[in-house]
């Protein structure tokens, strides 16, 4: 069977401002490397042959090496929405998209995802809640019957053309929301990766490193 055309989709324009650091999070150094460069690194070696848009705002274009560049947006739909007009006139089966910001994507995990979303409109890897959760009315809520979602997602390139030719919503919460608004709700759950952390405090970062010296993740 001929290997699908990937193209990954690497999301990393945010400012990080909750990370507060002198520059965004996913610059900062993590052992030998950046957070942005293990993210990209991870998903290249996991989907040999594929090719790679990165997405950065102007200031850290420098930070993808030769990778092609996407300039980021005013949200995280729009940074996507470029980078797809960036790769438009490439051939590609399925598109992946990830955070920038998650440096430690397993190689099963990915392939898990691929796997899955090619019999499916798209497919997303999740892990369980493990927190008690409560509404903000203060009702309990039964955490059996959520999962946390991670990156990468992974989409029929054809069908998410198609639901980012759409209108901008506010709703929209990641490309999973933005493919079931356009009526592409066939999205396989797949087992996510609980050391696939997203770096948002200084903490993340500690924890990162010490996964990455313990050898987690490959």
């Amino acid at each position: 069977m001929t290997p699908p055309r990937i193209i990954n989709i690497i999301v990393a324009a945010g400012s990080g401002s909750r990370f507060g650091a002198e520059i965004p999070k996913q610059f900062c150094r993590l052992t030998d490397s950046t957070v942005l460069l293990h993210a990209v690194r991870r998903i290249e070696n996991a989907l040999p042959g594929s090719h790679t848009v990165v997405v950065l705002s102007p200031q850290w274009a420098g930070q993808a090496g030769d990778r092609c560049i996407a300039p980021g947006g005013p949200t995280r739909w729009h940074s996507v929405k470029n980078a797809l007009d960036a790769c438009a006139d490439i051939p590609a089966d399925i598109i992946t998209v990830h955070d920038g910001a998650r440096p430690l994507p397993s190689s099963a995990m990915i392939r898990r995802v691929i796997t899955a979303c090619s019999s499916h409109h798209g497919a997303i890897p999740v892990i369980p809640v493990t927190d008690s959760l409560r509404h903000i009315d203060g009702h309990a809520v039964n955490r059996a019957e959520f999962r946390a979602v991670q990156t990468p997602q992974a989409f029929r390139a054809d069908l998410l053309h198609r639901a980012y030719s759409l209108p901008y919503s506010d709703t929209f919460t990641d490309d999973a929301s933005v493919m079931s608004a356009a009526g592409f709700s066939d999205i396989a759950l797949t087992e996510g990766d609980p050391m696939n952390l997203k770096i948002t405090l200084p903490l993340d970062l500690e924890i990162a490193k010490l996964y990455i010296t313990h050898g987690a993740g490959h």
